[in-house]
């Protein structure tokens, strides 16, 4: 467990943080839970999460990966993208609230230009979901948000 905040660790405002907890983390993979709470910006009118939402977990946990690195190196925390999935599985249409949620995300490819693979597993109370959820973080990310589109 760290005692960094996760919104210390991701680039994400209030109610956008998803993810409550980071319990461990190592070079190369993150563990991370989230209690499933009515009243959020996804939920259902039942207090539920649909399954979908499972991806942005993951996602999450691989935006805090990246901040516990760049606080272990004193750096700050950056900007990231989801560029997305090739595989999302998921036994559940939804997740129920008061549902206890741990994600692990295992780095598998991460290249020096920034982009990177994550094998991602979401498990609770009768629930195994899987992603490979490819991602980007820009050496400089301003630099990066900066440039001009460019049309062909």
């Amino acid at each position: 467990m760290t005692d960094w905040p996760v919104a210390g660790l991701v680039p994400h405002a209030a109610d956008m943080i998803l993810i409550d907890q980071v319990l461990a983390f190592d070079d190369d993979s993150i563990q991370t839970r989230l209690s499933v709470r009515p009243g959020g910006l996804f939920n259902a009118p039942d207090g539920s999460l649909p399954a979908w939402v499972g991806i942005e977990l993951m996602a999450q946990s691989v935006a805090a990966f990246a901040g516990c690195q760049a606080r272990q190196r004193g750096e700050p925390v950056r900007l990231g993208f989801l560029l997305g999935t090739r595989r999302f599985e998921c036994n559940a249409e939804h997740f129920p609230a008061g549902s206890e949620l741990h994600i692990h995300a295992q780095r598998s490819l991460q290249d020096e230009s920034g982009m990177g693979v994550f094998e991602c597993t979401l498990s609770g109370p009768g629930i195994q979901a899987f992603a490979r959820l490819n991602v980007y973080c820009p050496p400089n990310t301003a630099q990066y948000l900066a440039k001009e589109p460019t049309h062909d």
